[in-house]
């Protein structure tokens, strides 16, 4: 006889009407079987689904927009099957507006939803622009731990919040050919499998005829980017999958990065642009110095883009076979001192060429991926912020980390107002003291706390 196949765990989304809801259910299943609309009220039957997250299988419903104290015909009704699904949940995702105060509705569904007595996950949705992340603060007034900033519009932060959500469900590999081609067009966003895991994006930055094609060719074993000591050779990104101990990585060698003064043609002129935006989509970036040539103008402009954007760094310094001058240390003093703001980037000396020192580049993208990627709870940032000594704030009340890649954090004080660059690089350097975050840039905001007035 066979034995019976155990049903998979339900995760339920609910919330009020217009919030999201079902762009969410959309994003995480990859398909559209739920309408989406700006009117209000548009899901109104529970809505099941699908998906896959690491390898962890699990059920998804969209309930409709509720309204608890509603006793209109369609709400109570609502209410009625959201009921049938929180009664079946393993978890439930509450939705709510991030761009909207939190209201007495809102409050009054959280009570609702933690008196059936399932673990519930805050996703404030409409979190789509960096300006925005700072609001998520406001939300732990509600009294969650647990909650992350998404936007199911555009697909971000899903992958963060599937992860909390399907930690504790059982993984099992998930052959692609099972896959819907709406999820396997999703990507990340909707679907991770467990083997191979999603490969790190690295771009390979620098100024023209630095060797980024050379670096890439070692680092792939093979003639894959043509390679002259013609600068302005690489036009196209050049992109290549590998497989190192079980981790895969897309490297992306990007045109050599000019001024736009210096840029004439309009094919060299859109490659520049190109390399910009593969450097914008990357997890980590790789900036390729030249040994012989030294640190000049135009590698702390490109350093800059890359720091700007909140990427993940690694300085990787080449053609040290042909080096003339000092040693190493000496080199890397000399580096510090000219790209003073990467003091947190990790140095590495390589001869692409020759093919030494490469292969400590696969660890340091580890490690400065990792960092990036890196979350610290709530709870614990408090503990550290109580330490802190910030004289221009008269009472810090709370701090929290509203996002990853880069890690941005926000002070909740009585006062807002911009802090200084010094106490900005003392909390900073605090940070990186106690938690660590090598390789990443860190953003820290202040706000006030609602219903203080801001200077």
């Amino acid at each position: 006889m066979q034995a019976e196949t155990p049903e998979l765990p339900l995760v339920v989304i609910a919330g009020r009407p217009n919030v999201g809801k079902s762009t969410l259910f959309n994003a995480i299943t990859g398909s559209r079987r739920a309408i989406v609309g700006d009117e209000p009220g548009i899901t109104r039957d529970r809505i099941n689904g699908r998906a896959t997250h690491r390898g962890r299988e699990f059920r998804i419903t969209d309930t409709g927009g509720i309204v608890v104290d509603d006793s209109a015909f369609i709400p109570t009704q609502i209410l009625k099957q959201a009921r049938v699904a929180f009664d079946e949940a393993a978890a439930i995702v509450y939705v709510i507006d991030g761009r909207t105060e939190i209201t007495a509705a809102d409050r009054d569904l959280l009570r609702m939803l933690r008196s059936e007595g399932k673990a519930v996950t805050l996703a404030v949705n409409k979190i789509d622009a960096p300006s925005r992340e700072s609001l998520l603060g406001d939300f732990y007034e509600l009294g969650i731990s647990d909650i992350f900033a998404v936007s199911a519009e555009h697909k971000l932060g899903i992958r963060e919040l599937l992860d909390h959500i399907t930690e504790r469900f059982p993984a099992k590999e998930v052959p692609p050919e099972t896959l819907t081609p709406d999820q396997l067009a999703a990507g990340d966003a909707a679907v991770e499998l467990v083997a191979p895991k999603r490969p790190i994006r690295v771009a390979i930055i620098g100024r023209p005829n630095v060797g980024k094609s050379t670096l890439l060719n070692a680092l792939t074993g093979e003639e894959r980017a043509i390679v002259s000591p013609i600068a302005g050779t690489t036009r196209d990104a050049v992109d290549e999958m590998v497989t190192h101990q079980g981790q895969e990585y897309r490297f992306i060698d990007t045109a050599g990065i000019r001024r736009k003064g210096k840029t004439h043609l309009m094919a060299e002129k859109l490659s520049v642009v190109m390399a910009r935006k593969h450097m914008e989509l990357a997890d980590v970036v790789i900036l390729v110095l030249d040994a012989e040539e030294g640190i000049v103008g135009s590698d702390a402009t490109i350093a800059g883009y890359a720091h700007e954007e909140g990427k993940a760094l690694i300085v990787v310094v080449n053609k040290w076979d042909a080096y003339k001058g000092t040693g190493k240390r000496q080199f890397e003093r000399d580096l510090r001192d000219e790209l003073k703001f990467l003091d947190y980037a990790p140095v590495i000396v390589i001869s692409a060429l020759k093919n030494t020192g490469v292969q400590r580049i696969y660890p340091a993208i580890q490690r400065v991926y990792q960092s990036a990627s890196k979350r610290i709870g709530t709870g614990e940032l408090n503990r550290f912020a109580s330490f802190l000594n910030i004289r221009e704030t008269n009472r810090i009340y709370y701090m929290t980390q509203v996002a990853i890649r880069p890690p941005t954090f926000v002070l909740f004080v009585d006062k807002a107002r911009e802090l200084h660059f010094s106490t900005e690089r003392y909390v900073v350097n605090q940070l990186r003291e106690s938690f660590g975050f090598e390789g990443t840039p860190i953003r820290v905001k202040v706000r006030a706390k609602r219903g203080k007035k801001p200077d």
